[in-house]
């Protein structure tokens, strides 16, 4: 069944990250895979642009079927695999509409992030101004706020004794972002608690495999240089290591 899938992605991305613990959570090991360099700028090759025309990552195909956005594989892959795997999607109203809220919140959250890590990135330089970088540097702080009370709420509630976090698809959103904002040490209290909770096997094989990256390709070599920009993985190799 995996066999049939294709997965084109690129390292540090949390939208990556997004579609490859979804296909862990589903059972659905296996499938064919290939890293792409975006320093290459191998996400714009022809070999990605004949399948995703916006030459983005992650690309992802199923058979004869192309699903290219993150959260649409996600949700593809639960739809496609219901009886498979965990289930992604709560049953419950009131736990479906938080999960849906807080998915949709992340790329408000995502967007805020690149805004300040990615600035110098994507404004020219002739049009960079520092009160702008403030200001974006301000909407994130609020952003962040926003989330540390968030997952606080998460940590205390998983702290009852009738109440357990069931990862859905909001941990699987957002997951990425958090671990992101931890390398970058955007990083409250809490996080580490909510983090904590997310000790699966699906994000456990996906950091290993990461890890495995880190020390014997360029995103290793990258790092050992101090690009903190080019390796997201040192703080989460000491994390583990503790």
């Amino acid at each position: 069944m995996a066999k049939a899938m294709t997965l084109l992605w690129g390292a540090g991305s949390p939208p990556c990250w997004r579609v490859m613990i979804a296909l862990e959570e589903k059972n659905l090991q296996g499938y064919n895979q290939k890293l792409l360099s975006f320093d290459k700028m191998e996400h714009k090759s022809k070999e990605v642009l004949d399948i995703n025309p916006r030459g983005q990552l992650p690309t992802f195909k199923h058979g004869n079927t192309i699903v290219n956005d993150s959260y649409a594989v996600c949700f593809y892959l639960e739809s496609q695999f219901k009886s498979q795997g965990n289930k992604l999607i709560p049953d419950s109203q009131e736990e479906q509409a938080l999960m849906y809220q807080r998915m949709f919140e992340g790329l408000t959250f995502y967007e805020k992030l690149n805004a300040v890590i990615y600035y110098d990135w994507f404004v020219p330089e002739g049009e960079r101004h520092e009160s702008a970088l403030n200001r974006n540097k301000e909407a994130l702080t609020t952003e962040l706020k926003l989330w540390e009370g968030y997952l606080q709420k998460v940590c205390e509630g998983t702290h009852t004794q009738t109440h357990t976090h069931t990862e859905t698809q909001a941990d699987i959103a957002c997951f990425g972002l958090f671990k992101l904002c931890c390398n970058l040490h955007f990083f409250y209290p809490s996080w580490a608690q909510a983090l904590m909770w997310q000790d699966r096997p699906s994000h456990w094989q996906m950091w290993s495999f990461f890890l495995q990256l880190l020390i014997f390709s360029d995103l290793g070599k990258s790092g050992r240089e101090g690009n903190r920009n080019d390796s997201c993985f040192s703080f989460m190799f000491h994390q583990y290591n503790k």
